[in-house]
C-alpha cells in the first residue's frame, strides 16, 4: 500500500518511541521543514511537557527542538514518506522501520528486541523475524495480528512505561554523575551555563548530557599532550569552531583549571555564528579570544601550538591539517566529518577486485571514511608526528568519533632526525616537553627514509583506487 499521499495523519496508534531518526531527505524537505535538513535524530528524554528532544541536522549545522508526545505523533505522520524516504523507530521492545521506494511506497518493517510474547505473535511475522505491514488504521485504533489496541489502553501502558522511562533516566544521570569527569556537574561553569548546558545552578541539562560528556572526553584527550606549565601563551586555533562549544571548553580549562597561559582564534564560514561567539566572549569577559569570519583554505594567520578541528566537513579538515603541518603546530586533534572527496571517486573506480565492497553505498560510505582517515594519518606521521586514531565518544553521542591525535616529534620540524620523545611509560610526549632520545626507527636507512615509505604506502593506497585526496594534494609528494 503507498502512503505518501494516503498515509494516515490520525488513528495510528505507535508503541511509546524512545528514539527515532529520519534520513535520505527528499526534495521536498525544504518545502515541509524550511530548512535542507538531511537527518533528523529524536530520543526520549522524559519530562511532563516536552519528553522528546530532536536534532535537525543540514550540512553544515544542527538545530534542536523538544517535542510533546501528541507533537512528535503529528511530526512523524507528517513527515515519513513526505520529507524522508527512512526512518527507523525504537520502542521498549520493538525496532520498527518505514522504507520508501522510488514510487512514493512506503513499507513497514517490525523486528522484535526481546522475547517479549506481544511482540512474537506480531502479524505476517516472516521466518527471518521482522514483520512486514501496513498503516491500517481502524475507527482510531491500530490492529495488530486480529488484536485491537485501543487508544486508553495505549495511554495505560504508555503512563507505566513513561515512570520506568523516567526512573532508567535518572539512573542514567546518577551514573554520569559519578565519574571523573575534568568539568564537574555542580560546578558553576559560565560557558556551560551561557551555552545552555547546564543550569544557574550548575546542573547539567538532562538534553546536553551528551554534549558534557563530549567537552569533558575532548579536555581528556588534550590534557594528556599539554606541558605542565608555560611562560609563553599557548596559540590556539579552532577550525571550523560553530558554536564554539570546545572553543570556550579549551579556554577555560586552560585558564581556569591547567593556569596555562594561551591565545584562542575560533575559525568559521558563518557570520552569525561568528558574531554569535564574540558577542558571548564579550559577556563573558573573556579577553584571550577571538572569532574569525572566513574560510579555511585561505586562512593566513599566526603560527599556532595546537590546531583543532571538530567535524570540519569534508575536505576542510585536509585545509586545516595542511595548515597545521605547514605552519609546523605541535599537536593536531582533529575529528573528521563527511568524507564525501573519496567516495564519490570510489564510486566510479574500475577496480573489480574491490567492486563487492563498492557495491553498496553503505560500504562504500563506510569504506571511504575509513579510506581518506588512514591516508591522513599515514601522511601526517610521514611528515614528522606522532599519530594515534582514537574513539573520540562512543556511537551513541555520534557516529563521527574518531580523532586523529597527531603530536610532532621531539618539537622537531620535518626533515630533523630528532627522537620521538616518547616515554617508556607509553604516555604522550607533552608539547614543549620532549627531547630528542636518538633517531627515529628506520625502514632501510633513517627518518627521512621511513617518511618517504609512509608516504609512498598512501599514496599506492590511492592509486589502487584511482583516486586523489585532498591532503595528499596540497602536502605534495616533496618528502
Amino acid at each position: 500500500m503507498a502512503f505518501v499521499d494516503n498515509m494516515p495523519r490520525v488513528g495510528y496508534i505507535r508503541c511509546m518511541i524512545l528514539s527515532a531518526t529520519l534520513s535520505k531527505s527528499t526534495s521536498q524537505v525544504e518545502a515541509i521543514l524550511g530548512k535542507k535538513y538531511e537527518r533528523v535524530k529524536i530520543r526520549f528524554k522524559g519530562g511532563p511537557v516536552s519528553p522528546y528532544f530532536a536534532e535537525f541536522f543540514t550540512q553544515t549545522q544542527s538545530f534542536h527542538k523538544n517535542f510533546s508526545q501528541a507533537e512528535l505523533e503529528e511530526f512523524l505522520q507528517k513527515n515519513i514518506g513526505r520529507s524522508f524516504k527512512n526512518c527507523v523507530e525504537r520502542t521498549e521492545d520493538k525496532e520498527i522501520t518505514f522504507l520508501t521506494n522510488k514510487r512514493g511506497e512506503v513499507r513497514r518493517l517490525e523486528k522484535a528486541l526481546s522475547q517479549n510474547e506481544g511482540a512474537a505473535k506480531t502479524a505476517g511475522k516472516p521466518k527471518n523475524g521482522a514483520a512486514q505491514t501496513d498503516f491500517k488504521p481502524k475507527n482510531g485504533s491500530a490492529q495488530t495480528g486480529g488484536k485491537t489496541k485501543t487508544a486508553a489502553a495505549f495511554g495505560e501502558k504508555a503512563a507505566l512505561f513513561g515512570a520506568a522511562a523516567s526512573a532508567f533516566n535518572a539512573h542514567k544521570g546518577a551514573l554520569n554523575r559519578s565519574k571523573n569527569y575534568i568539568i564537574q556537574e555542580g560546578t558553576q561553569v559560565p560557558f556551560l551555563q551561557a551555552l545552555g548546558v547546564m543550569t544557574d545552578a550548575g546542573k547539567v541539562v538532562a538534553a546536553k548530557y551528551d554534549k558534557f560528556r563530549q567537552v569533558n572526553r575532548f579536555l581528556e584527550l588534550l590534557d594528556d599532550v599539554l606541558p605542565s606549565s608555560s611562560s609563553e601563551p599557548l596559540q590556539i586555533l579552532d577550525f571550523g569552531s560553530g558554536k564554539s562549544y570546545l572553543t570556550f571548553a579549551v579556554q577555560y580549562f586552560l585558564e581556569s583549571v591547567k593556569k596555562i597561559p594561551c591565545q584562542i582564534t575560533g575559525v568559521d564560514l558563518k557570520e552569525d555564528v561568528i558574531k554569535s561567539c564574540s558577542d558571548l566572549a564579550a559577556r563573558l569577559g573573556v579577553k584571550n579570544m577571538n572569532f574569525v569570519c572566513g574560510d579555511i583554505a585561505k586562512y593566513s594567520g599566526k603560527n599556532p601550538d595546537i590546531v583543532i578541528t571538530l567535524h570540519a566537513c569534508d575536505v576542510a579538515t585536509d585545509y586545516a591539517l595542511a595548515f597545521a603541518v605547514e605552519r609546523g603546530a605541535k599537536a593536531i586533534l582533529s575529528v573528521p566529518c563527511c568524507q564525501k572527496e573519496v567516495n564519490a571517486q570510489l564510486g566510479k573506480s574500475s577496480n573489480a577486485l574491490f567492486a563487492p565492497l563498492l557495491r553498496h553505498g553503505i560500504f562504500r560510505e563506510r569504506f571511504s571514511a575509513l579510506m581518506t582517515d588512514a591516508v591522513r594519518a599515514q601522511l601526517l606521521e610521514a611528515r614528522g608526528y606522532k599519530v594515534q586514531v582514537l574513539e573520540f565518544i562512543d556511537m551513541e553521542g555520534t557516529p563521527k568519533n574518531l580523532m586523529i591525535r597527531a603530536l610532532l616529534k621531539g618539537g622537531a620540524r620535518l626533515g630533523q632526525e630528532t627522537g620521538s620523545g616518547a616515554a617508556s611509560s607509553g604516555k604522550e610526549p607533552a608539547l614543549g616537553n620532549a627531547a630528542p632520545s636518538g633517531k627515529e626507527p628506520a625502514l632501510g636507512g633513517g627518518a627521512a627514509t621511513q617518511s618517504r615509505a609512509l608516504e609512498q604506502s598512501a599514496r599506492e593506497l590511492l592509486k589502487a583506487f584511482g583516486a586523489r585526496q585532498k591532503l595528499a594534494d596540497l602536502l605534495g609528494g616533496g618528502l
